[in-house]
Protein backbone atom coordinates (compact mmCIF):
# COMPACT_ATOMS: atom_id res chain seq x y z
CA UNK A 1 0.00 0.00 0.00
CA UNK A 2 2.86 2.37 0.81
CA UNK A 3 4.53 1.67 -2.54
CA UNK A 4 1.25 2.37 -4.35
CA UNK A 5 0.86 5.70 -2.56
CA UNK A 6 4.48 6.62 -3.28
CA UNK A 7 4.06 5.82 -6.97
CA UNK A 8 0.87 7.87 -7.08
CA UNK A 9 2.61 10.81 -5.42
CA UNK A 10 5.53 10.74 -7.84
CA UNK A 11 3.30 10.51 -10.91
CA UNK A 12 1.09 13.36 -9.69
CA UNK A 13 4.12 15.51 -8.95
CA UNK A 14 5.51 14.86 -12.43
CA UNK A 15 2.12 15.61 -14.01
CA UNK A 16 1.91 18.85 -12.05
CA UNK A 17 5.33 19.81 -13.39
CA UNK A 18 4.22 19.14 -16.97
CA UNK A 19 1.09 21.25 -16.54
CA UNK A 20 2.94 24.11 -14.88
CA UNK A 21 5.52 24.08 -17.65
CA UNK A 22 2.86 24.14 -20.34
CA UNK A 23 -0.31 25.84 -19.11
CA UNK A 24 0.80 28.80 -17.00
CA UNK A 25 1.28 32.19 -18.61
CA UNK A 26 5.02 31.77 -18.34
CA UNK A 27 7.06 28.94 -16.85
CA UNK A 28 10.69 27.85 -16.93
CA UNK A 29 12.46 24.55 -17.38
CA UNK A 30 16.09 23.53 -16.82
CA UNK A 31 18.60 21.55 -18.83
CA UNK A 32 19.78 18.02 -18.10
CA UNK A 33 23.47 17.98 -17.22
CA UNK A 34 26.42 15.63 -16.86
CA UNK A 35 28.49 15.19 -13.73
CA UNK A 36 31.52 14.37 -15.89
CA UNK A 37 31.22 17.61 -17.79
CA UNK A 38 34.88 17.65 -18.85
CA UNK A 39 34.35 14.22 -20.40
CA UNK A 40 31.54 15.87 -22.40
CA UNK A 41 33.27 19.14 -23.35
CA UNK A 42 30.99 20.15 -26.22
CA UNK A 43 27.98 20.15 -23.87
CA UNK A 44 29.88 22.32 -21.41
CA UNK A 45 31.16 24.94 -23.86
CA UNK A 46 31.07 24.98 -27.70
CA UNK A 47 34.54 26.58 -27.66
CA UNK A 48 35.93 23.09 -26.93
CA UNK A 49 35.04 21.97 -30.48
CA UNK A 50 38.28 20.81 -32.09
CA UNK A 51 40.32 21.52 -28.94
CA UNK A 52 41.90 18.05 -29.04
CA UNK A 53 43.01 18.65 -32.67
CA UNK A 54 42.53 15.04 -33.82
CA UNK A 55 38.99 13.68 -34.32
CA UNK A 56 37.25 12.38 -31.21
CA UNK A 57 33.90 10.82 -30.39
CA UNK A 58 32.35 10.95 -26.92
CA UNK A 59 29.48 8.77 -25.68
CA UNK A 60 27.77 9.36 -22.33
CA UNK A 61 25.01 7.75 -20.28
CA UNK A 62 23.48 9.11 -17.06
CA UNK A 63 20.85 7.50 -14.82
CA UNK A 64 19.72 9.96 -12.15
CA UNK A 65 17.71 8.84 -9.08
CA UNK A 66 17.36 5.17 -10.18
CA UNK A 67 15.68 4.20 -6.89
CA UNK A 68 12.68 6.41 -7.68
CA UNK A 69 9.86 5.74 -10.10
CA UNK A 70 10.14 8.24 -12.93
CA UNK A 71 13.94 8.59 -12.88
CA UNK A 72 15.86 10.71 -15.39
CA UNK A 73 17.94 9.00 -18.10
CA UNK A 74 20.16 11.05 -20.41
CA UNK A 75 22.18 9.70 -23.35
CA UNK A 76 24.47 11.69 -25.62
CA UNK A 77 27.04 11.33 -28.36
CA UNK A 78 29.33 13.99 -29.83
CA UNK A 79 32.00 14.31 -32.51
CA UNK A 80 34.53 17.08 -33.13
CA UNK A 81 37.84 17.81 -34.83
CA UNK A 82 40.17 20.67 -35.70
CA UNK A 83 40.36 21.79 -39.35
CA UNK A 84 43.35 23.94 -40.33
CA UNK A 85 41.68 25.46 -43.39
CA UNK A 86 39.01 27.17 -41.24
CA UNK A 87 41.38 27.99 -38.36
CA UNK A 88 39.23 26.22 -35.84
CA UNK A 89 37.12 23.20 -35.00
CA UNK A 90 33.73 21.80 -35.91
CA UNK A 91 31.52 19.80 -33.55
CA UNK A 92 28.22 17.92 -33.60
CA UNK A 93 26.23 16.67 -30.58
CA UNK A 94 23.08 14.58 -30.24
CA UNK A 95 21.35 14.25 -26.87
CA UNK A 96 18.25 12.33 -25.78
CA UNK A 97 16.70 12.86 -22.35
CA UNK A 98 13.75 10.96 -20.87
CA UNK A 99 11.89 11.61 -17.63
CA UNK A 100 9.02 9.92 -15.85
CA UNK A 101 9.42 6.46 -17.43
CA UNK A 102 9.55 7.87 -20.99
CA UNK A 103 6.62 10.21 -20.30
CA UNK A 104 8.57 13.33 -21.26
CA UNK A 105 11.28 12.96 -23.92
CA UNK A 106 13.62 15.57 -25.38
CA UNK A 107 15.94 15.19 -28.37
CA UNK A 108 18.47 17.89 -29.25
CA UNK A 109 20.91 18.13 -32.20
CA UNK A 110 23.59 20.83 -32.10
CA UNK A 111 26.27 21.96 -34.54
CA UNK A 112 29.10 24.34 -33.59
CA UNK A 113 32.19 26.12 -34.85
CA UNK A 114 35.10 27.28 -32.67
CA UNK A 115 37.84 29.67 -33.86
CA UNK A 116 41.28 29.57 -32.21
CA UNK A 117 43.73 32.48 -32.05
CA UNK A 118 47.02 33.01 -30.21
CA UNK A 119 46.97 36.31 -28.30
CA UNK A 120 50.49 36.25 -26.82
CA UNK A 121 53.34 33.76 -26.64
CA UNK A 122 51.53 31.84 -23.88
CA UNK A 123 47.91 33.04 -23.98
CA UNK A 124 45.40 31.71 -26.55
CA UNK A 125 41.69 32.20 -27.15
CA UNK A 126 38.90 30.11 -28.61
CA UNK A 127 35.53 31.66 -29.51
CA UNK A 128 32.52 29.64 -30.69
CA UNK A 129 28.95 29.78 -31.92
CA UNK A 130 26.39 26.97 -31.94
CA UNK A 131 22.92 26.31 -33.35
CA UNK A 132 20.49 23.61 -32.20
CA UNK A 133 17.26 21.96 -33.23
CA UNK A 134 15.26 20.28 -30.48
CA UNK A 135 12.01 18.36 -30.10
CA UNK A 136 10.14 17.68 -26.85
CA UNK A 137 7.29 15.16 -26.66
CA UNK A 138 4.77 14.16 -23.97
CA UNK A 139 3.28 10.64 -23.90
CA UNK A 140 -0.09 11.16 -22.20
CA UNK A 141 -0.73 7.40 -21.97
CA UNK A 142 2.08 7.04 -19.38
CA UNK A 143 0.46 9.46 -16.92
CA UNK A 144 -1.68 8.28 -14.01
CA UNK A 145 -4.41 10.22 -12.16
CA UNK A 146 -6.36 10.06 -8.91
CA UNK A 147 -9.56 8.81 -10.53
CA UNK A 148 -7.73 5.68 -11.76
CA UNK A 149 -7.10 4.36 -8.22
CA UNK A 150 -9.07 1.72 -6.39
CA UNK A 151 -8.31 1.86 -2.62
CA UNK A 152 -7.49 -1.83 -2.53
CA UNK A 153 -6.48 -2.85 -6.04
CA UNK A 154 -4.51 0.21 -7.14
CA UNK A 155 -4.54 1.70 -10.67
CA UNK A 156 -7.38 -0.21 -12.41
CA UNK A 157 -9.74 2.45 -13.81
CA UNK A 158 -9.70 4.59 -16.95
CA UNK A 159 -9.14 8.28 -16.29
CA UNK A 160 -11.78 10.83 -17.30
CA UNK A 161 -9.08 13.47 -17.81
CA UNK A 162 -8.84 14.62 -21.43
CA UNK A 163 -5.45 14.19 -23.16
CA UNK A 164 -3.56 17.42 -23.75
CA UNK A 165 -0.15 18.27 -25.11
CA UNK A 166 1.91 16.49 -27.73
CA UNK A 167 5.10 17.70 -29.38
CA UNK A 168 6.96 20.97 -29.66
CA UNK A 169 10.03 21.74 -31.79
CA UNK A 170 12.17 24.83 -32.05
CA UNK A 171 15.65 26.20 -32.77
CA UNK A 172 18.15 27.42 -30.22
CA UNK A 173 21.46 29.31 -30.23
CA UNK A 174 24.52 29.59 -27.98
CA UNK A 175 28.07 30.92 -27.78
CA UNK A 176 31.27 30.20 -25.87
CA UNK A 177 34.70 31.64 -25.08
CA UNK A 178 37.90 30.09 -23.70
CA UNK A 179 41.16 31.70 -22.58
CA UNK A 180 44.08 29.41 -21.76
CA UNK A 181 47.79 29.21 -21.06
CA UNK A 182 49.95 26.06 -20.81
CA UNK A 183 48.71 25.50 -17.24
CA UNK A 184 45.48 27.47 -16.70
CA UNK A 185 42.15 27.97 -18.46
CA UNK A 186 39.02 30.06 -17.98
CA UNK A 187 35.82 29.61 -19.96
CA UNK A 188 32.42 31.23 -20.37
CA UNK A 189 29.38 29.77 -22.18
CA UNK A 190 25.92 31.18 -22.86
CA UNK A 191 23.25 28.68 -23.97
CA UNK A 192 19.66 29.40 -25.12
CA UNK A 193 20.40 32.97 -26.16
CA UNK A 194 16.97 33.25 -27.80
CA UNK A 195 15.16 31.51 -24.87
CA UNK A 196 13.00 29.29 -27.12
CA UNK A 197 9.43 28.34 -26.21
CA UNK A 198 9.09 24.72 -24.98
CA UNK A 199 5.37 24.73 -24.17
CA UNK A 200 3.65 21.44 -24.96
CA UNK A 201 0.16 22.87 -24.55
CA UNK A 202 -1.37 26.34 -24.40
CA UNK A 203 0.82 29.09 -22.99
CA UNK A 204 4.46 30.09 -22.88
CA UNK A 205 7.24 28.00 -21.38
CA UNK A 206 10.59 29.66 -22.05
CA UNK A 207 13.85 27.73 -21.76
CA UNK A 208 15.87 30.28 -19.74
CA UNK A 209 19.30 31.40 -20.82
CA UNK A 210 22.00 29.31 -19.14
CA UNK A 211 25.26 31.04 -18.19
CA UNK A 212 28.33 29.01 -17.22
CA UNK A 213 31.73 30.09 -15.94
CA UNK A 214 34.33 27.35 -15.52
CA UNK A 215 38.06 27.20 -15.04
CA UNK A 216 41.03 25.54 -13.44
CA UNK A 217 44.43 24.18 -14.26
CA UNK A 218 46.63 21.16 -14.70
CA UNK A 219 49.87 20.94 -12.73
CA UNK A 220 52.54 18.20 -12.86
CA UNK A 221 53.25 16.21 -9.70
CA UNK A 222 55.95 13.95 -11.10
CA UNK A 223 58.12 13.91 -14.23
CA UNK A 224 60.66 11.46 -15.65
CA UNK A 225 64.18 12.25 -16.85
CA UNK A 226 62.75 13.13 -20.28
CA UNK A 227 60.54 15.79 -18.63
CA UNK A 228 57.42 13.79 -19.45
CA UNK A 229 54.56 14.15 -16.94
CA UNK A 230 53.91 10.92 -15.04
CA UNK A 231 51.35 12.31 -12.59
CA UNK A 232 49.34 15.53 -12.37
CA UNK A 233 46.65 17.29 -10.36
CA UNK A 234 43.77 19.35 -11.81
CA UNK A 235 41.75 21.59 -9.47
CA UNK A 236 38.66 23.02 -11.18
CA UNK A 237 35.46 24.93 -10.54
CA UNK A 238 32.15 25.52 -12.30
CA UNK A 239 29.49 28.15 -11.64
CA UNK A 240 26.18 27.95 -13.51
CA UNK A 241 23.02 30.05 -13.46
CA UNK A 242 19.75 29.29 -15.22
CA UNK A 243 16.78 31.44 -14.23
CA UNK A 244 16.82 31.52 -10.41
CA UNK A 245 18.90 28.34 -10.13
CA UNK A 246 22.60 28.81 -9.24
CA UNK A 247 24.95 25.84 -9.13
CA UNK A 248 28.53 25.59 -7.88
CA UNK A 249 30.90 22.64 -8.43
CA UNK A 250 34.28 22.46 -6.71
CA UNK A 251 36.77 19.63 -6.90
CA UNK A 252 39.93 18.17 -8.34
CA UNK A 253 41.23 15.32 -10.44
CA UNK A 254 44.48 13.37 -10.04
CA UNK A 255 46.06 11.18 -12.69
CA UNK A 256 48.94 8.74 -12.51
CA UNK A 257 49.84 6.91 -15.67
CA UNK A 258 46.66 5.63 -17.32
CA UNK A 259 44.50 5.99 -14.17
CA UNK A 260 42.33 8.95 -13.18
CA UNK A 261 40.33 9.78 -10.10
CA UNK A 262 38.53 12.75 -8.65
CA UNK A 263 36.30 14.06 -5.88
CA UNK A 264 33.74 16.85 -6.29
CA UNK A 265 31.20 18.79 -4.29
CA UNK A 266 28.03 20.18 -5.89
CA UNK A 267 25.65 22.60 -4.23
CA UNK A 268 23.48 25.65 -4.71
CA UNK A 269 25.76 28.67 -4.94
CA UNK A 270 25.63 31.31 -2.19
CA UNK A 271 23.39 29.14 0.01
CA UNK A 272 23.85 26.37 2.57
CA UNK A 273 21.99 23.86 0.38
CA UNK A 274 24.12 20.79 -0.36
CA UNK A 275 23.28 18.58 -3.30
CA UNK A 276 25.87 15.84 -3.82
CA UNK A 277 29.36 14.52 -3.29
CA UNK A 278 30.78 13.00 -6.45
CA UNK A 279 33.41 10.29 -6.91
CA UNK A 280 34.98 9.78 -10.35
CA UNK A 281 37.36 7.06 -11.60
CA UNK A 282 38.70 6.50 -15.08
CA UNK A 283 41.30 4.87 -17.29
CA UNK A 284 42.90 6.17 -20.46
CA UNK A 285 44.92 4.74 -23.33
CA UNK A 286 46.15 6.24 -26.60
CA UNK A 287 42.86 5.50 -28.34
CA UNK A 288 40.22 5.36 -25.59
CA UNK A 289 39.11 6.98 -22.33
CA UNK A 290 36.53 5.50 -19.98
CA UNK A 291 35.06 7.09 -16.87
CA UNK A 292 32.53 6.20 -14.19
CA UNK A 293 31.08 8.55 -11.60
CA UNK A 294 28.59 8.21 -8.78
CA UNK A 295 26.68 11.12 -7.24
CA UNK A 296 26.16 10.59 -3.50
CA UNK A 297 23.07 12.62 -2.63
CA UNK A 298 23.58 14.60 0.60
CA UNK A 299 20.38 16.65 0.48
CA UNK A 300 17.13 15.74 2.25
CA UNK A 301 16.39 13.35 -0.63
CA UNK A 302 19.26 11.04 0.43
CA UNK A 303 17.27 7.90 1.41
CA UNK A 304 15.02 7.88 -1.64
CA UNK A 305 17.04 8.77 -4.74
CA UNK A 306 19.69 6.10 -5.18
CA UNK A 307 22.10 8.83 -6.29
CA UNK A 308 23.15 8.99 -9.94
CA UNK A 309 25.32 6.73 -12.09
CA UNK A 310 27.18 8.11 -15.10
CA UNK A 311 29.37 6.47 -17.75
CA UNK A 312 31.48 8.16 -20.40
CA UNK A 313 33.68 6.81 -23.17
CA UNK A 314 35.88 8.79 -25.56
CA UNK A 315 37.35 7.36 -28.75
CA UNK A 316 40.42 9.23 -30.01
CA UNK A 317 41.25 8.87 -33.70
CA UNK A 318 44.78 9.26 -35.03
CA UNK A 319 45.55 12.12 -37.42
CA UNK A 320 48.61 13.15 -39.38
CA UNK A 321 50.84 15.70 -37.70
CA UNK A 322 50.61 19.19 -39.16
CA UNK A 323 53.22 21.87 -39.41
CA UNK A 324 52.90 24.65 -36.90
CA UNK A 325 52.22 24.60 -33.19
CA UNK A 326 48.74 23.68 -31.94
CA UNK A 327 48.02 24.67 -28.35
CA UNK A 328 45.87 22.33 -26.31
CA UNK A 329 43.76 23.38 -23.33
CA UNK A 330 45.09 22.20 -19.93
CA UNK A 331 41.87 20.49 -18.83
CA UNK A 332 41.43 17.27 -16.85
CA UNK A 333 40.38 14.13 -18.66
CA UNK A 334 37.17 13.89 -16.57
Amino acid sequence: MFKMKLKYLIHCTFFAFVLVAGVSNEAHAQDPEFTQYYANPLFLNPAFAGSDRCPRMVMAYRNQWPAMSGNYVTQAVSYDQHINSIQGGLGLTVMHDQAGQNTLQTTRITGMYAYQQSLTRKLSMRAALEASYFQRALDWSNLTFGDMIDPRRGFIYETQDQPRGGKVQNVDFGAGLLLFTPKLHLGFAAHHLNEPNESLVVGLSRLPMKLTVHGGGKFPLKKNIKNEVLASISPNFLFRQQAEFRQMNLGLFVNKGPLFGGVWYRGIAFTEYRDALIAVVGIESDIMRFGYSYDITISELTPATGGAHELSMTLKFDCKSKKGKFRKIPCPTF
